[in-house]
């Protein structure tokens, strides 16, 4: 019933207003109306009609209600001071009770109440894909309301709730067409491009949904079936080629992760999806016993830019001293210069907290124009081995060790 409401827009003629109350176009005194109302249709009505207001807000509007929403929601430090000290003379569960509901400010359960609501999770995405954007031209005070959004989002999209798919080519177009958008790796630039990569038996793709948002994916990685390591993209994503047989393959490769909503940023989906998908792959295919990355190296030419000015005069053209390339490369994925003393590069952040093992850099591994702009054509394999992903896991958040490989530790002892 609920849904259906909200489909033919709250018609309140057909409920009367006695039921509902109004649906105030003042958008301060809608969302006085979703936090005062007590029935559970009437709250989702007027949270369905606030988030049509919110929506409707241009960038300096929406910058101002939001702050109006973290002064007016914030939390009532008079009533939490009170119930501290009621607590600490009577420590029963009704005064830690009101501890919880006066430490956390108004406006976070407004969200709860705004996420109840048809087509919610989705809706609090973008506004907080919004929220980044302000965040980052000029409005650094909603800092708090992003993080409080933020927190809010990692208990709603915890693993547990989250659907692996398989993405093929008789999946529905609109998902289809929201691969083709969401690819951040590697450009997707025809159907039939998009078609070599999900059509051939040696080719897959697989998605995170969240229930809540069955056609939109979260985040999703592509893989090629191979009978070997590739060193080279343009091998991996080639329109026409001959498929590799299936008793022949040993080795996934994992080439793009694509994070799709921009909304979620802040919470780690791809870890989660790797090991999955590798253990769901194990289980198919019998002779598969490798696993690992073509990934790029995207902030490589930037940091020599920075670091080796005198040995690369212009880092965007081509580099012909590749000797000196290599060498720059495994210093920039091996040593940090981070104060947290993690690796320069986050996409070597991502597979090394991961617990996978740095394997191989790769040489005009990519000529595509973005490619060479952000590493020269360089590639990484990272190599993913299930028996000890955890352990190196543990290793790296510890004592931030790279795990090397028996060829980078040769070059480790050439270069060093």
């Amino acid at each position: 019933m609920i849904s259906s409401i909200m489909k033919n827009g709250l018609s309140l003629g057909r409920f009367g207003t006695r039921e509902f109350g109004s649906l105030h176009q003042d958008i301060k005194k809608a969302t006085e109306s979703v936090m005062s109302t007590t029935g559970e249709v009437s709250s989702i009505a007027f949270a369905g009609h606030l988030l049509d207001l919110i929506e409707s807000q241009n960038n300096e509007d929406l910058d101002i209600f939001l702050t109006y929403l973290m002064e007016e929601y914030d939390i009532n430090t008079d009533s939490l001071l009170k119930n501290v000290e009621a607590y600490s003379k009577d420590r029963n569960n009704k005064n830690l009770g009101l501890i919880g509901s006066f430490s956390e400010p108004g406006w976070v359960e407004l969200f709860r109440r705004l996420n109840a609501t048809p087509g919610g999770t989705h809706r609090l995405i973008k506004l907080r894909e919004r929220i980044k954007l302000l965040l980052r031209d000029s409005s650094p005070h909603l800092k708090a309301l992003d993080d409080g959004l933020l927190k809010l989002f990692r208990y709603w999209f915890n693993s547990s709730f989250l659907v692996l798919e398989k993405i093929d080519w008789s999946t529905p177009a609109n998902v289809l067409e929201k691969i083709i958008e969401y690819e951040a790796v590697h450009e997707i630039n025809s159907w039939n491009d998009l078609r070599a990569r999900l059509a051939p038996s040696d080719r897959q793709c697989f998605a995170f949904f969240h229930p809540l948002i069955p056609e939109d994916p979260l985040i999703f990685v592509e893989v090629a079936l191979t009978n070997e390591i590739p060193t080279s993209i343009e091998k991996v994503i080639k329109i026409n080629r001959e498929e590799v047989e299936y008793n022949k393959i040993n080795t996934a490769v994992f080439y793009s992760i694509s994070n799709c909503q921009d909304g979620l940023a802040g919470i780690s989906f791809g870890n989660f999806l790797i090991k999955k998908v590798a253990h769901r792959l194990k289980q198919e295919i019998p002779g598969l016993n490798k696993f690992v990355t073509l990934s790029p190296v995207p902030g490589l030419m930037r940091w020599m830019e920075k670091n080796a000015p005198l040995t690369f005069e212009n880092c965007l053209n081509k580099i012909d001293d590749e000797e000196n390339l290599l060498k720059k490369t495994f210093v920039y994925l091996t040593e940090s210069n981070r104060e947290d003393n993690l690796p320069n590069d986050p996409v070597a952040r991502f597979h090394l907290g991961n617990g996978a093992i740095l394997h191989k850099i790769n040489l005009n591994a990519d000529s595509s124009q973005k490619g060479l702009t952000q590493s020269n054509g360089v590639m990484v394999n990272y190599l993913y081995d299930l028996d000890v992903v955890e352990k190196n896991h543990e290793l790296f958040f510890k004592n931030k060790e790279v795990i090397l490989s028996s060829e980078i530790k040769s070059l480790k002892k050439k270069y060093s």
